[in-house]
């Protein structure tokens, strides 16, 4: 199911901001995390099966103060409009396809024994 995390984190500096965003993104199960509000202090994390306690403690030893706000599932109807879904998504990990061709010599000139 997925769902919309919203963590207030107090950010000082461009730098914090940075660390924030990509301590979020490094969770499993997020999809994206944006900042947004008037000082860009709340960040707005979705994705499938994020563990909101987990980011909020990351979030506090890695920048400072963090504040869980809501966790709210995410339909379909509560999409931003104007937005697309992300054509790849970051937590699927595929296997390249290997393909393997044997290539013969056919003009190999015949062995004799005198």
């Amino acid at each position: 199911m997925k769902q919309k995390v919203v963590i207030k984190v107090s950010m000082h500096s461009a730098k914090c901001k940075t660390k924030a965003l990509k301590t979020a993104v490094s969770v499993s199960g997020v999809i994206s995390a944006e900042l947004y509000g008037d000082d860009k202090d709340k960040l707005m994390i979705t994705g499938e099966g994020i563990d909101s306690v987990q980011l909020t403690n990351s979030l506090r030893k890695k920048v400072g103060f963090s504040e869980l706000i809501s966790v709210t599932p995410l339909s379909e109807d509560n999409k931003k409009p104007g937005i697309k879904e992300p054509l790849i998504d970051i937590c699927q990990h595929h296997t390249p396809y290997i393909y393997c061709h044997e290539v013969r010599d056919n003009n190999q000139d015949a062995c004799t024994i005198m």
